[in-house]
Formats: C-alpha cells, sequence, structure tokens
C-alpha cells in the first residue's frame, strides 16, 4: 500500500469485491494466453439463454506502454491505449471503438502522497467530462467526483465519500446517486483467510432500506468460499477453485424467496491460462 490516498473509485472496494465480485449466474468461460514478447489473448464468452455472447481480447506490453484490442459478438473493435508514468505519478489511457466515432475518450490519474486526481474526457467536440479527486493518505481520505454533460450543460453525477483504513479493516461512507443514496460499507480481515463485509444503502427519497452481508473463507491453498444474505432474503454462494497456477473454476448459486417460478439461480464460469 502506497503512502497516499486511493482514487475515488477505491473508496468501499473491498467491501464491494468480497460480496459482488466473480458471483455470476450464466455459462461463462475465458481462455487467457500471454507470449514472452508481451502479447497475450483473451477469449471470452457467456451463454444466456440459448444465445452465446463473447468477444476476442489481444493485449501488448511494450516498457510502460500496453495496447489492448476487443472484437465483440457484433464485430466492434475496441482499443484501448494505455501509458503508465508517463511523468511521475501520471498515467494516461486512450481508449475508442470502431466503426463509433463518437466512443474516443482519454483518461489521465495523478496519484501523490498526499492526494489522487483522476479525469475522463470524451474526445468530441462537445464532451462529456469528469472529473474524481481524494485528499488525504492510505488510511483516512475523503473524496467526491462530478460529471458534466457539456451538450445540454448538465451535471450527469456527482458523488461524494470518505474512507478509513487499517491492515485488518476498512470503512467507507457514501453519497451517491446525486445525493440520493447513502451507502455504508465495513470489512473486517480476522486472517489472511478469512473475512466478514457488511454494506448497508439507505434511499433518502422513497425511505428504503437495504442490507447485505458476506463472509470468504479460503478452505486450502486453492478453494475460496464466498457466502452473502440480504435483508430481502436472498442468500448467495460461490465456491472457486484454482485448479492450476491462474486457472479457476467457479460455481456460484443464488436463492430468492421473492421468484416463485425459479428462486434458485445457477451459473459456472471457467478461466483458463496455460
Amino acid at each position: 500500500m502506497g503512502k497516499g490516498p486511493a482514487p475515488f473509485i477505491h473508496i468501499g472496494k473491498g467491501a464491494k469485491d468480497l460480496l459482488y465480485k466473480d458471483y455470476n449466474f450464466d455459462q461463462k468461460f475465458s481462455l487467457s494466453t500471454t507470449s514472452n514478447t508481451g502479447l497475450g489473448l483473451t477469449a471470452t464468452g457467456v451463454k444466456i439463454d440459448e444465445l452465446f455472447i463473447g468477444d476476442i481480447q489481444t493485449q501488448h506490453r511494450s516498457g510502460r506502454t500496453t495496447v489492448d484490442v476487443k472484437i465483440d459478438s457484433d464485430s466492434i473493435v475496441s482499443t484501448t491505449v494505455t501509458v503508465n508514468e508517463v511523468i511521475s505519478g501520471l498515467n494516461s489511457k486512450l481508449s475508442f471503438r470502431v466503426p463509433d466515432q463518437m466512443s474516443g475518450k482519454l483518461d489521465l490519474q495523478y496519484l501523490h502522497d498526499r492526494f489522487a486526481l483522476n479525469s475522463t474526457i470524451g474526445l468530441t467536440s462537445a464532451p462529456l467530462v469528469e472529473l474524481a479527486a481524494t485528499v488525504g493518505t492510505n488510511e483516512l481520505a475523503v473524496g467526491a467526483e462530478v460529471g458534466f454533460d457539456s451538450t445540454s450543460a448538465s451535471v450527469t453525477k456527482y458523488n461524494s465519500g470518505i474512507s478509513y483504513n487499517k491492515h485488518d479493516i476498512s470503512a467507507a461512507l457514501l453519497l451517491a446517486d446525486k445525493g440520493e443514496t447513502l451507502k455504508a460499507s465495513y470489512i473486517h480481515l480476522f486472517s489472511p483467510t478469512s473475512a466478514v463485509a457488511v454494506e448497508a444503502t439507505h434511499r433518502l427519497k422513497t425511505k428504503e432500506n437495504y442490507f447485505t452481508i458476506g463472509s470468504s473463507h479460503a478452505l486450502d491453498s486453492s478453494t475460496l468460499l464466498k457466502t452473502r444474505f440480504s435483508n430481502n432474503g436472498k442468500a448467495g454462494l460461490l465456491c472457486q477453485h484454482e485448479w492450476r497456477p491462474k486457472s479457476f473454476v467457479t460455481l456460484s448459486a443464488e436463492y430468492d424467496p421473492k421468484l416463485v417460478s425459479s428462486p434458485s439461480r445457477f451459473g459456472v464460469a471457467i478461466a483458463l491460462k496455460p
């Protein structure tokens, strides 16, 4: 962990990853390979009902520069060029899709010992602009983000948050959805192999409350078990097994008592890396 605060997007990320990351309720497949020259190839696909949707992605790394090219099921080509440490602490990312001429955007990130800045600028005559900043240390940080549409001269989003991190705990409080949602999260690491996370959400306008608690435990060096429960009755279970280095089989299940016809959902994800 560095001395400075993490980017705004990382506020509450630890609890969010434990509660939601890797859960999948379809059939998902991923194959990835990398050569000694820095050229990588990744093919992914998801079966939803009777449709199989997938994409192919290539990646090439050379020094500080990484080029990603992805082709999806609709033959749309997405290209991302990432340059790390343009100057000390500054990273840049240029992305665009073909044939969408309005998709180009430039992402910039600057990390300092006392603040972190992120910006996204659409490469059009009337761009969308997003700015995010955090101030503090790696233990205590406050931040905010705002989005602006120059075409309509309107604010598209604004969120703010505060985070507190120690080696075994992390807590965050977010005011999101243009001030309409208050979200609090907490994660506690009991050991390197066991953790518990809690997330509570309050809708300020409707007075609705949501609550989710989850756990993560490594059964052994290659098998991870995760659970989660929500106040609306939903229960989720995930088992992930690394059967060879960086190759995983992940089984997910969820029970929703509000769904009468099919309250249970199951999914499997396979990731292979030679």
